[in-house]
């Protein structure tokens, strides 16, 4: 029986594909990185102590999302190198649940996907 997976073409065409996100995802996060190290703080020495306050508790919530979402696009980086070890052993867009080929529509959607639609839904 015939190995089940993409053709070298496809697989190209796919990990050129991940590689541009891979390098708008590390720009993004680069990004929020310097918006955690306050770089490009603005001072509020010439404001109320009281505005100061408040300010620095929305400065605090605000820290907290960048952090969360620096943590999340870490994450999708992560899963996107995997996505290219997957492409160069000749695995990837096969569903680790079916075994089948995942549809192409969905790998160019989400092409760090190692589930195919059905397995996804199964999962629930």
């Amino acid at each position: 029986m015939a190995e089940l997976r993409y053709s070298d073409k496809d697989l190209k065409e796919f990990k050129a594909l991940i590689e541009s996100k891979i390098e708008v995802a590390s720009k993004d996060l680069e990004g929020l990185r310097g918006s955690l190290s306050h770089k490009d703080d603005n001072g509020t020495d010439d404001t109320a102590h009281s505005f100061k306050m408040m300010e620095e508790g929305a400065a605090t919530l605000s820290r907290e999302e960048v952090s969360q979402l620096a943590g999340r696009q870490e994450k999708f980086l992560k899963h996107l190198h995997n996505a290219l070890i997957r492409i160069s052993n000749k695995s990837y867009g096969v569903c680790r649940v079916t075994g089948k080929l995942i549809q192409k529509e969905r790998l160019r959607a989400v092409p760090h996907a190692t589930l195919s639609i059905e397995a996804k839904q199964a999962q629930g």
